[in-house]
C-alpha cells in the first residue's frame, strides 16, 4: 500500500472539486485529486453540456418549420437523431480538454484515477493508496435518483447519464418527472420528431413561480408535448419498444422508451463517512455556513452539500472553501444571490425570492414590478415576444427577480449581480443599454419601478410647472 501526504485531497473531478484543485495548486498549496470516473463529473459528460447541445439541435430544427415568420420558406426540419448525438459528442469532445488529466497534472496536481473511502478522520484510500490530507474537500456530485416502482428494475429505462448514448430516436417517450430536467428534454424530443408525454405527480416547474412556469408548460403544450400532472406512477410494465404506466388512478400510459428525471441523489455511499466522522444529513452531507462538516478538516460543496443542485453553485462553493482553506479567513456560503434557469425555449430563470416567498416576508412594504417582452423592440424584431419579467423590490432594493422569455437565463445575469451587492433600483435605471438589444428588458423593468413615482406624481407635476413658469 503506498502512502503519500498532501495539503489538501479533493474527493470527485466535477465541477466543484476542478475549481478547487486549480485555484489550491496555482496558490502554492500541494493538491490531490481523486476521481473514479469521468474527470469532468456530470456537467461536461452527462448534464449541462450534453442537455444544452440536444437542445440547441432541436431549436435549429424548430428554426427551419417557423422560418416563415421572419419572410423565409419553412423548411422541414427533419432531424437525424443519431447525427444529433454525434454533435452532442462533439460538443463534449470540444469542452473535454479543459477538464482533462493532463491539465490539471500541468498545475502540478497529483490526480489519481480512482475512487476514494475514508479510512480515518485524516485518511482516504483510493485503490493502493492513502492519502493523509491537512483538508479534505468532498465534491463527489449527484447521481440520477431512481424511486423503487414496482416493476421499474424489470423494463429498460434511461437518465440522464445514459440517454446522450442512445442513438435511436425514441418514437414515444414517456418522461417520469416534471422538473428542468424532464422538460428540457421533453421540449427537445419532442422537436427532433419524437411524442413526448411527461407524467408529474405534483405540479410540473414545481419549484418555480407558478405564474411563469405557466407560460413555458403552455408553450411546450402547443408544440405538442402531453404534460401530465398530479398523476403518480404507481407501477411499470412492458419491455423494450412497449413500456406501460399504470398511474395510481388505475390508468396506463403507452410509450415506447422511458426517462427517469425525478430528481438527484447525492453520491456519499461509498464514502466511508462513518470512518471519516462525517455526518450525513437528508440528501446529501451535513455541513456549517462555512461548508464544513462535522469533522472541521473535511469540506462538502456543490451537490453533495445537500442544498441547490447546480454546476454554478458548486463552483461557487469552491471559492468559499478555497478562502477558508488556504487563507485561515471566515468566508460563509449564501444562497441569496444564487440564479437558476430552465433552458426550455422560453427560458426560465430565477434569483433571489419568487413573487409568494417575497410577499411572504415583506408582506405590504413588497413592491412587484412587471415588463412584458412585447414592449421590447429586438423581441419584437426577432419574433420572441411571449415572456415578460416580474422585479421583487424591498424599500427600493430588488429582493428577486423572474422571467420568462427569450434569453432569461443571459438577463438574470443583472440581477443576479445586483443581489450579491444590495444594489438600488436607481443604479440599475442609471444604466445605459444598447438600442436596440433584449437585455433593455432589464433597464426597462427598472424604470417601470420609478414611472409611477414620476408620472403619477401630484408633487412632482406641480413642481414641474412652477418651474416652466416662472424659471426663465
Amino acid at each position: 500500500m503506498k502512502r503519500i501526504k498532501t495539503d489538501v485531497l479533493i474527493i470527485g473531478a466535477g465541477s466543484g472539486g476542478l475549481s478547487v484543485a486549480a485555484g489550491a495548486a496555482q496558490m502554492g498549496a500541494d493538491v490531490v485529486l481523486l476521481e473514479g470516473h469521468k474527470m469532468g463529473g456530470d456537467c461536461l459528460n452527462f448534464g449541462c453540456v450534453p442537455s444544452k447541445a440536444l437542445i440547441a439541435s432541436g431549436k435549429a430544427a424548430q428554426s427551419q418549420r417557423h422560418a416563415s415568420q421572419y419572410g423565409v420558406a419553412n423548411g422541414s426540419g427533419a432531424a437525424d437523431y443519431a447525427a444529433t448525438k454525434d454533435h452532442v459528442h462533439d460538443v463534449i469532445a470540444q469542452i473535454a480538454p479543459v477538464d482533462s488529466q493532463e491539465r490539471f497534472e500541468g498545475f502540478g496536481i497529483n490526480v489519481i484515477r480512482e475512487y476514494g473511502c475514508f479510512i480515518s478522520p485524516t485518511e482516504v484510500q483510493a485503490g493502493e493508496t492513502v492519502i493523509t490530507a491537512r483538508r479534505i474537500v468532498i465534491a463527489t456530485g449527484s447521481s440520477p435518483l431512481v424511486p423503487p416502482i414496482p416493476g421499474l428494475s424489470d423494463v429498460p429505462f434511461e437518465t440522464n447519464e445514459t440517454i446522450f448514448d442512445l442513438r435511436d430516436k425514441p418514437e414515444h417517450l414517456l418522461i417520469i418527472g416534471g422538473g428542468p430536467i424532464g422538460m428540457e428534454m421533453a421540449q427537445a424530443h419532442i422537436r427532433l420528431g419524437c411524442s413526448v408525454t411527461v407524467i408529474e405527480g405534483a405540479q410540473a416547474l414545481g419549484k418555480d413561480d407558478p405564474e411563469l412556469a405557466a407560460v413555458v408548460l403552455d408553450s411546450l403544450r402547443a408544440e405538442g408535448v402531453v404534460i401530465r400532472e398530479q398523476t403518480k406512477a404507481a407501477r411499470i410494465k412492458g419491455a423494450a419498444g412497449a413500456i406501460e404506466v399504470i398511474s395510481e388512478t388505475g390508468e396506463t400510459i403507452a410509450g415506447t422508451h422511458l426517462l427517469m428525471a425525478v430528481g438527484r441523489k447525492a453520491n456519499i455511499d461509498n464514502l466511508g463517512l462513518e470512518a471519516g466522522k462525517i455526518k450525513a444529513k437528508g440528501n446529501g452531507i451535513e455541513v456549517d455556513a462555512g461548508l464544513r462538516t462535522s469533522n472541521r478538516k473535511v469540506y462538502a460543496i456543490g451537490d453533495v452539500a445537500g442544498g441547490l443542485q447546480f454546476t454554478h453553485v458548486a463552483g461557487y462553493h469552491a471559492g468559499v472553501i478555497i478562502r477558508s482553506m488556504l487563507f485561515g479567513l471566515p468566508s460563509k456560503a449564501k444562497v441569496s444571490h444564487i440564479p437558476w434557469a430552465t433552458y426550455t425555449e422560453p427560458e426560465l430563470a430565477q434569483v433571489g425570492l419568487t413573487e409568494a416567498q417575497a410577499r411572504k416576508e415583506h408582506g405590504t412594504a413588497l413592491e412587484v414590478v412587471r415588463f412584458d417582452y412585447a414592449h421590447n423592440d429586438r423581441a419584437i424584431a426577432e419574433r420572441k415576444t411571449t415572456g415578460f419579467i416580474k422585479l421583487m423590490v424591498h424599500k427600493g432594493r430588488p429582493v428577486g427577480a423572474s422571467i420568462v422569455g427569450y434569453q432569461a437565463g443571459e438577463l438574470i445575469n443583472l440581477w443576479a449581480l445586483a443581489l450579491a451587492n444590495r444594489m438600488k433600483m436607481s443604479q440599475i435605471a442609471a444604466m445605459v443599454a444598447p438600442y436596440p438589444t433584449i437585455g433593455e428588458i432589464n433597464k426597462r423593468a427598472a424604470g417601470a419601478y420609478y414611472s409611477p413615482r414620476l408620472f403619477d406624481n401630484p408633487k412632482v407635476k406641480k413642481i414641474v410647472g412652477l418651474v416652466q413658469r416662472y424659471i426663465p
